[in-house]
């Protein structure tokens, strides 16, 4: 029998187990996807550490986990600068570490970033629930966040010597320093719901992210929108409110207009409701979500769907196993 384990002695801030493609399937019923917010980081860590690229491993944000291992393995942190110690001493980032039988992993705040991966050799073996292991914390599907105590299965560890990897700095995600992020975003689906000038105002103005954002929608603050005609002559089955719309599917990505409030539904957002929908955020732009703080500045630039594709393309070649080298 498998006793591999992590034991949990600090928490850190809404650690949870996370993996790809997350909870696909379930969207109808009301299950979002979860699965990591930042792809790029989660699955270099799993590189590193061995593993492949979308197994199963932790993700916390702005305040890091201290974690006991129970085994020799090799781990990998990823993602905001989280300043890793190892029993006490400081342990390169973007690179495999080995770790022994009864070690200690410590991870901080957020220096850089917002959120950071552990990824460990083997994988985390938490129940699969719905096709996943992805967890979505705020409906406990899947698991939640981290407990004080808690033991978290490994799975079982390969045999043999293991090779010890890096990742390259260009290859690297390149966290913004100066708080401010170029986020990739295209038109529609309801962007005829506004007026012509306030979608240039939303592609040429800063929006400061609000310290009520999560994993389910990041919500900003910036410039009020005007709404075309068919926003302020509509049926009243359209509800009240110009942004409000008869109950439709939401893309995810969906930069979603509650009132004048815009909220980017990102992993763990609803799937339907009754807000317009003027633009979407490109999937490779997610990590950039991920790793941007309360009061960080976002600048949306206009994108189509080719240009969205190309960028998922770029993605998918720098989180694949090439960009990473043996030390």
């Amino acid at each position: 029998m498998n006793t591999n384990c992590i034991t949990v002695l600090k928490p850190g801030l809404e650690t949870t187990v996370q993996e790809l493609p997350g909870r696909v399937g379930y969207l109808e019923q009301g299950f979002p996807i979860s699965g990591p917010f930042d792809k790029w980081s989660f699955r270099q860590a799993n590189l590193l550490a061995g593993n492949p690229r979308d197994t199963a491993a932790l993700e916390c944000q702005f305040l890091g986990p201290t974690l006991r291992f129970s085994c020799d393995t090799t781990i990998a942190v990823t993602g905001a600068d989280m300043r890793p110690k190892l029993d006490g001493q400081p342990v390169p980032m973007w690179k495999s570490v080995p770790v022994r039988a009864g070690q200690v992993l410590e991870l901080g705040a957020a220096y850089t970033g917002a959120r950071g991966y552990i990824a460990v050799s083997g994988g985390i073996d938490t129940p699969v629930v719905l096709g996943s292991r992805a967890v979505f914390h705020m409906a406990r599907v899947g698991g939640q966040a981290l407990a004080k105590d808690q033991t978290v299965p490994l799975g079982e560890q390969p045999a043999g010597a293991r090779d010890m990897l890096a990742v390259p700095e260009a290859s690297r995600p390149p966290l913004a320093t100066d708080k401010t992020w170029q986020i990739e975003a295209l038109a529609g689906p309801n962007d005829d719901w506004l007026d012509a000038a306030s979608i240039e105002t939303f592609f040429s103005a800063s929006w400061s992210v609000q310290a009520k954002s999560n994993r389910t929608g990041i919500r900003l603050t910036g410039p009020e929108f005007r709404f075309a005609g068919r926003a302020l002559s509509k049926g009243s089955d359209h509800g009240q409110d110009p942004s409000n719309i008869i109950d439709h599917g939401y893309p995810l990505g969906a930069v979603n207009l509650a009132g004048q409030t815009p909220i980017i539904l990102v992993n763990d957002a609803p799937s339907t409701g009754g807000f317009i929908n003027p633009f979407t955020v490109a999937s490779a732009a997610f990590w950039k979500l991920a790793q941007a703080k309360p009061g960080d500045v976002l600048r949306f630039r206009l994108i189509d769907r080719e240009e969205a594709s190309h960028l998922r393309a770029a993605l998918e070649t720098v989180t694949s196993a090439g960009v990473t080298v043996r030390v």
